[in-house]
């Protein structure tokens, strides 16, 4: 992009945090049926390069196959690479950090995502949909936290990840297993979204949240899977997972509904230690592409063309605004106040509309924790602060500290997914517009999030790789075990449920 280009088309959007018409500027020729069933997916952990039809050599053949029937992004991520957090982004169309949600939440935690916040579920069954929760929720287990308290008519499903313990089964809010058996998961969740699209309703729609436990490890497969693939346990279950898609998708063919159901299959960030970012610089709790970038396929035949691959910019935060607008829902009272932070892309997912480079918004925001690390804009990708340690790695003495970089980095992720070559000099009028549009909407953000990024202005890089007090690298502490609960602990999360 040339300067002139570029400044063109800063003017629109990163002037400030202008948001899409949420009925579209842009009517597509396709139009998608009145009210139709809608059924999300979302796997945990699954890397951006683990399907087929991303690049990868694990084999995927449903998942391909919704592919070559729908429409595949490229570019589609999520506000914050750690599972609560990315949840919280999909269901509410707002940064976690607007709801409590900056983190994961651990067994015997006492809150979870803001009671405050409408869910997915909450807009669906204001346009009279019937909703059902299966699988991984990770946003409160209490039951004021808990899917049926947060839109969901029904839910099936364990609490946390699948290295956390105790992982007690649930339906509703009663445990149907004390402790989950974790190589029966998929299959057990698979069964329950078969039965829930099996159901009788009559015109009633239904929309289906189905979050998959794996490929998060520890890894488990159902003895059908185990040991089936050439590429190890992980590729066991993520044929596994495509399995499941594929039973799915005859359950919707046996009842005659597909050609009136949206299917989205996608993941919560970028893969852990197993798994493959593609091309993608990072992993899981980074927010580098490979932390954030994840696969998004998206089918609902006659509505959107079959075979397409776009490469616009989107966002798990854009699903809220755009389902309610294929589902006939008003939006949450959030979004009339202006906070919404996703856009309705429907036009973007039927024909790339909105412009050669999506739609208008404003830069997406990176998060980690409650810091805002990164953001982007179209093929740009600007970060702003780092951490002293990396993710996942034994806190030092005196903590983390996350410090402001002092020359930000940009990468242009379109020819550099690496994010190797910073070519912040080369184009300043780029650095300087995510900027403006970084501090437009910093402005908007909860306190804390203020709060962090001031306290990281205050330890910018060149003062701290100076300051030789202070190595991060010189303490090694244990990893943070506070998920592996077991005997009394296990018995009071229990009792939650009774």
């Amino acid at each position: 992009m040339n300067r002139r280009k570029f400044l063109a088309a800063a003017g629109a959007s990163l002037a400030g945090p202008a948001l899409l018409d949420l009925q579209g500027k842009a009517q597509a020729s396709r139009r998608a049926p009145q009210r139709p069933n809608i059924i999300v997916i979302i796997c945990d952990d699954l890397g951006h390069g683990d399907l087929g039809c991303y690049g990868s050599n694990l084999s995927t053949p449903h998942l391909d196959q919704l592919a070559r029937e729908g429409v595949r992004l490229t570019h589609h991520t999520t506000p914050h690479p750690i599972c609560s957090a990315s949840r919280a982004a999909l269901l509410t169309g707002l940064y976690p950090t607007r709801v409590n949600t900056p983190n994961v939440f651990w067994p015997l935690d006492n809150g979870g995502m803001s009671l405050d916040a409408a869910t997915l579920g909450n807009v669906m069954q204001s346009a009279g949909y019937e909703t059902m929760a299966i699988g991984k929720w990770h946003l409160g287990d209490t039951k004021p936290y808990l899917p049926t308290s947060r839109g969901f008519d029904d839910f099936y499903g364990v609490g946390y990840s699948v290295d956390m313990d105790p992982l007690p089964l649930l339906r509703g809010t009663h445990v149907a297993e004390p402790e989950a058996d974790r190589d029966q998961l998929t299959q057990q969740y698979t069964a329950q979204a078969v039965e829930f699209i099996g159901k009788p309703r009559g015109v009633t729609p239904f929309f289906l949240y189905f979050a998959h436990s794996y490929p998060h490890i520890p890894l488990h497969a159902s003895p059908a899977f185990r040991g089936k693939s050439p590429l190890g346990l992980y590729g066991d279950v993520v044929h596994e997972i495509d399995w499941s898609v594929g039973a799915v998708l005859e359950a919707l063919r046996a009842r005659r509904l597909e050609e009136n159901t949206l299917v989205i299959f996608t993941s919560d960030h970028g893969p852990w230690y197993q798994g493959s970012t593609g091309d993608l610089r990072g992993r899981k709790g980074t927010t580098y592409e490979g932390g954030v970038r994840i696969p998004f396929i998206a089918r609902l035949p006659g509505a959107l063309p079959a075979g397409r691959r776009n490469d616009v910019l989107t966002s798990h935060l854009d699903l809220l605004p755009t389902l309610a607008r294929l589902s006939g829902a008003r939006l949450p009272a959030a979004a009339l106040g202006g906070t919404l932070d996703g856009i309705d892309i429907w036009g973007v997912l039927q024909d790339g509309s909105a412009g050669s480079n999506g739609p208008v918004r404003p830069a997406l925001l990176n998060f980690s924790n409650w810091n805002l690390e990164s953001a982007r804009w179209n093929q740009w990708k600007l970060h702003l602060t780092r951490a002293s340690v990396g993710a996942f790695l034994p806190a030092p003495k005196g903590g983390i500290v996350t410090y402001m970089l002092q020359h930000p980095e940009l990468y242009n992720v379109v020819d550099d997914p690496k994010e190797s070559y910073d070519v912040a000099a080369q184009y300043p009028d780029v650095v300087a517009g995510i900027q403006r549009s970084v501090a437009a909407q910093m402005a908007a953000l909860p306190e804390r999030v203020q709060n962090a990024w001031a306290e990281a202005g205050r330890h910018p890089s060149s003062q701290w790789m100076a300051d030789g007090s202070y190595n991060p690298a010189a303490e090694h502490m244990k990893p943070d075990t506070r998920g592996y609960l077991t005997g009394p602990v296990a018995a009071q999360l229990l009792q939650r449920y009774q």
